[in-house]
């Protein structure tokens, strides 16, 4: 099954971003299998990061929010709300 797992950073947190970006980027890099698509959520300023959007795939919802509790930037408490839900992939190639 194919998830989103969109997540928003608490206000005024970029420094706890920055802080763990490396660890963050580190992780997802060892689970590409199942990732289709992964970047940082931007501000309207068109550059401050504050949140990240995930589409990956997954057996289940629960190995979905299992890995989620493994990222780093959700360790380190970067994010205000973690919504993971599954997608039915219509359009374009997944």
């Amino acid at each position: 099954m194919h998830v989103i797992i969109y997540c928003r950073d608490k206000a005024d947190s970029l420094n706890l971003r920055l802080a763990n970006r490396e660890d963050h980027l580190k992780f997802v890099g060892e689970h590409l299998d199942k990732v289709k698509v992964a970047g940082p959520l931007i501000a309207e300023d068109g550059e401050t990061m504050i949140g990240s959007m995930l589409l990956m795939e997954f057996a289940t919802l629960a190995e979905a929010e299992d890995w989620s509790q493994q990222d780093p930037y959700r360790k380190a408490g970067l994010f205000e709300r973690v919504e993971i839900t599954e997608i039915n992939w219509t359009l374009g190639k997944p």
